[in-house]
């Protein structure tokens, strides 16, 4: 831009076209004024000046076209639309974008798909999500976990070495069979549960979005590599019983985002953590171990993700924690009359604890199931205690949890 013999600011477009990017030399010399302020613009191409008035019309900048020493320029006076527009979205309720990392309360169905602290132009469509609510979903630290996350994702195809001879009895190949079929429609749970979940989410909370499509990666990856083992010496997936099922169907009923992380995350994801430690010490076969240590990773990351937000929850809304408590009291009663974990897997659990089919070893593998239990059952009083329930209610809760482990 230069200054013209008028002194105002000029810019000459010269041959160049509206048809092949002109505007876009008008609109930068305009964005260096203020609202009021004008610009002389000159050009050499055919019709140049019609061209410019049309813009400036679509665009709402009065023009005026001039003969000044015998060359044709058109004055254009910059509008106060754009300026207006940015100024209403900042006075919207929108985070301020110059405000790192600012999070809005309450998330409006006017932004949108919008990128947080984008100028939401009018006119565009309203979206409703159902979680649009700060506290209903917020978690301090999403993004690091999901930053986490992407760094330890893990191919299936090189992270575990198919190709590892070995050979087990039948009894122990079918017990591994087992555990692992029970394992995968857990792994359907919890995949399914952030899925419902991830959706209903507004975009303005982008790193809980994250959080929640990369755990749904991760149980998608589980599902493949025990699905992948169960099949690896030809055979086919064990049973899933209908106490099973009928536990994990209360997970994908709850309708709360709040309480499915409790209930999921916190109470059965973790339990879960302690399982696969279980399997990465007593399997019998090094795929398997390498499938529970590589899960047990991952699953410590979805734990990880529903303390922090249940921790956020709590602190803003402590009688939360009564709603937590009645959820796992109602799971209770509506399992009451199931049978609990499959039997078969505990006799698997056993057998792979065990080692061998002896009577001293299947009474060592059944003391280190109970003390699995143990362990499960001290991890979700721990992890209760830290939410700020008491001992006595943690040990209560924690005695209540589905005896399906998820």
């Amino acid at each position: 831009m230069r200054k013209g013999r008028s002194l105002l600011p000029t810019i000459d477009i010269e041959g160049l076209g509206f048809d092949a990017g002109a505007h876009l030399l008008v609109k930068h010399g305009l964005q260096q004024l203020a609202p009021g302020e004008t610009l002389d613009v000159t050009g050499a191409g055919a019709g140049w000046d019609g061209q410019l008035s049309a813009w400036c019309r679509s665009q709402g900048h009065p023009c005026t076209a001039l003969d000044v020493d015998g060359r044709r320029l058109v004055r254009v006076t910059r509008g106060g639309a754009s300026a207006g527009r940015w100024r209403a979205a900042l006075h919207s309720g929108h985070a301020d974008p110059r405000a790192d990392g600012a999070i809005a309360d309450q998330a409006k169905a006017q932004w949108g798909l919008a990128a947080r602290g984008a100028t939401v132009e009018a006119g565009s469509p309203a979206m409703q999500f159902r979680l649009d609510q700060k506290e209903e979903v917020w978690a301090e630290r999403a993004a690091d976990l999901y930053a986490q996350a992407a760094a330890a994702q893990w191919d299936p195809e090189t992270a575990i070495d198919w190709r590892a001879e070995f050979t087990l009895p039948d009894i122990v190949e079918d017990a591994v069979v087992q555990v692992l079929t029970y394992m995968i429609e857990n792994e359907v749970a919890a995949l399914v549960v952030p899925a419902r979940f991830l959706g209903q989410v507004h975009p303005h909370y982008r790193e809980v979005q994250a959080v929640l499509a990369i755990q749904v990666a991760d149980e998608a990856r589980h599902i493949e590599v025990f699905t992948r083992r169960v099949r690896l010496k030809g055979r086919e997936p064990g049973l899933s019983t209908a106490g099973g099922q009928s536990s994990l169907k209360t997970l994908l009923d709850e309708q709360d985002f709040s309480v499915a992380e409790f209930l999921l995350s916190v109470l059965g994801e973790g339990t879960f953590v302690s399982l696969l430690h279980f399997l990465h010490a007593y399997a019998p076969d090094p795929v398997t171990r390498q499938i529970a240590r590589l899960a047990a990773r991952d699953e410590a990351r979805h734990v990880a993700f529903g303390m922090t937000h249940l921790a956020a929850r709590l602190e803003r809304e402590p009688a939360f924690r009564t709603r937590l408590a009645n959820a796992v009291q109602s799971r209770n009663d509506a399992l009451a009359a199931s049978s609990g974990l499959n039997e078969e897997v505990f006799d698997a659990l056993i057998l792979l604890a065990a080692g061998e089919l002896t009577p001293a070893a299947v009474a060592a593998g059944y003391l280190r199931v109970q003390q699995l239990m143990v362990d499960m059952a001290e991890g979700r009083q721990s992890r209760l205690e830290r939410l700020g329930f008491s001992k006595t209610e943690a040990q209560q809760l924690s005695a209540l949890h589905t005896r399906n482990f998820m």
